[in-house]
């Protein structure tokens, strides 16, 4: 199969969320020697991007982003470890911690934003579910990244949200880094008031706000 050909099927899978193909796929694209860097950006990327500029237009849904996301993840893992292997160096625009906070166990809506965060060329740390406060400060200090993002669905565990902003306060951290904030418990507004710098209301929002702080940067 020509590199176009596996380039434009990887991509179509994702946009599908066919995960046993799209890895089919990837390795195939290992085997033929393909640039990983390349299937990474014109393959991965271009179709979730096709799928969250799908979802902000209200064509597709959270279970379709959903889908893709898990599917270039399974995929993309098989691609980044021929990319460590060769020692090609892919586009990085810093490093992102991000996590749910203590208390609350959603995931689905993180870890999209992870796979999209990532396939934008940020270098992500997740750091899971019900994620504590000092671990959240923690991750920071050991990988200094440009941006921490939050999650909170549970309107009982939004008040976490604030903690750990005003933990970073407490010290030097917050002057290097930026914080958003999402999720169903979580509003403009509120983000505003707990002194966030951004609010995501949905996975695309999330990662064109990240671009935009770190290009204010």
């Amino acid at each position: 199969m020509s590199e176009t050909k596996l380039l434009e099927d990887i991509k179509a899978a994702v946009v599908r969320g066919d995960t046993p193909l799209a890895v089919e796929l990837a390795k195939e694209i290992v085997s033929e020697g393909i640039d990983p860097i390349l299937a990474f950006e014109q393959g991965l990327r271009e179709g979730i991007t096709i799928v969250g500029d799908g979802f902000s237009k209200g064509e597709l849904f959270l279970p379709d982003l959903a889908m893709a996301a898990e599917t270039m993840k399974a995929a993309g893992s098989i691609l980044e470890d021929e990319i460590q292997r060769s020692g090609a160096v892919r586009e990085n625009l810093g490093t992102v911690v991000i996590g749910t906070v203590a208390g609350d166990m959603h995931d689905i809506g993180k870890t999209i934003v992870s796979t999209m965060l990532n396939t934008r060329g940020f270098d992500v740390i997740d750091l899971g579910v019900d994620v504590s406060n000092d671990e959240f400060i923690d991750a920071i200090k050991e990988h200094n990244p440009i941006i921490l993002g939050m999650s909170s669905l549970l309107t009982i565990t939004a008040k976490k949200l604030s903690e750990v902003i005003q933990l970073l306060d407490d010290t030097d951290l917050r002057s290097k880094t930026k914080v958003i904030v999402g999720g169903g418990a979580v509003t403009g507004d509120y983000a505003e008031e707990i002194g966030a710098d951004g609010y995501g209301q949905d996975a695309e929002q999330a990662v064109r706000l990240a671009k935009k702080l770190i290009d204010a940067k």
